[in-house]
């Protein structure tokens, strides 16, 4: 049985290897077009697809909308009852068929061409040909398009997803097919991405539930700021200094001069100046017992960058300062449990 499953992972890796091949080939223009039309689109890219094909569509609008482009998926029957509305104009949609003649799909035309929609479509057509602007339709070297589906005609940009076979046995249940529109979808999704300059932060603020957002998440989303911040001055008496760390429930507090960090002060430091200084420790200020030059941060960095540092200095917080070193906040150890990163 094991070389049934060898058999099916090779039948579609072969399927992805001639995808790719027409990408960097006959489709190279199709695909840089359909990339152009979604990359200008005012409005979102509405996928669509019925059956299999529809299950990919969702996963390419998911995977569009988590990367930087604004994308829905539209199921194509319940277009026909009432979602129609969800497309209007300066949107593009991408149509998902393997055979080009879906009867759903093909019933969604006449309303994407009354509103002068853009169509990408995804068939198993052999072509990967670029189509030009709906004035200039005729296709070089070939006739009225024959021996092309219904949907690729009719598509401002028709991609090329045919295989030679699918990996079912019966060559009937879509499986070599719905991989190549998923690859293809990815390729578009990836493609675009890097053209709009999507970037790691863009990435957390989009996926601020998941772990891999809370991953990226950024210091200053984590940071203690305002009232919440410990914060003496250089002169403060070491009892006030004691109430300031005790109030604020940190284990430490930040010594400043205007809004300029000059040092911190931690529990560690108060037990190390006890043993040494005993009761005498109590007429000391926070400038004659901070600790000066404290490891900092910036609000900008990753958490996973805090977290680095504080393994790195054995500490368990970080003062976050701007570039001209004025405090901001404070980042604690227990602030990065929430992030999954400890």
């Amino acid at each position: 049985m094991k070389n049934i499953g060898e058999n099916v992972v090779r039948i579609e890796a072969e399927a992805l290897r001639a995808l790719a091949d027409r990408i960097a080939g006959p489709m190279g223009d199709a695909f840089q077009r359909a990339i152009d039309l979604m990359f200008s689109c005012t409005g979102r890219v509405v996928v669509t697809g019925m059956g299999k094909s529809g299950l990919i569509a969702r996963k390419i609008a998911a995977t569009l909308s988590s990367t930087g482009t604004p994308a829905l998926y539209l199921h194509p029957v319940e277009a026909l009852h009432g979602d129609l509305g969800m497309i209007v104009r300066g949107d593009v949609v991408l149509a998902l068929s393997a055979s080009g003649e879906t009867e759903e799909i093909l019933a969604l035309l006449a309303t994407i061409k009354r509103l002068q929609v853009l169509l990408i479509t995804m068939t198993g057509d052999e072509m990967g040909l670029l189509r030009g602007p709906r004035s200039k339709r005729r296709q070089a070297g070939r006739s009225a398009g024959s021996t092309q589906s219904t949907l690729a005609r009719s598509a401002d940009v028709a991609l090329d997803c045919s295989i030679t076979q699918e990996a079912c046995s019966l060559g009937l249940a879509p499986t070599a097919s719905t991989t190549t529109m998923l690859a293809l979808g990815d390729a578009l999704a990836v493609t675009l991405s890097q053209k709009r300059g999507f970037k790691e932060e863009d990435f957390a603020n989009l996926h601020p539930g998941g772990k891999l957002g809370k991953r990226l998440a950024r210091v200053e989303s984590l940071m203690h700021t305002g009232d919440a911040l410990p914060c003496v001055f250089p002169k403060t008496k070491m009892p006030d200094v004691i109430y300031e760390m005790s109030r604020k429930k940190l284990g430490v507090t930040a010594v400043v001069e205007g809004r300029k960090l000059v040092g911190v002060i931690s529990d560690g430091d108060l037990r190390r100046l006890l043993e040494k200084r005993g009761k005498d420790a109590m007429d000391l200020t926070a400038g004659e017992a901070m600790t000066s030059s404290p490891k900092t941060i910036a609000a900008d960095e990753f958490a996973a960058s805090a977290l680095a540092l504080m393994e790195e200095k054995k500490i368990t917080s970080l003062m976050v300062v701007d570039a001209k070193g004025r405090l901001e906040g404070i980042v604690h150890l227990h602030d990065l449990w929430s992030t999954d990163l400890v």
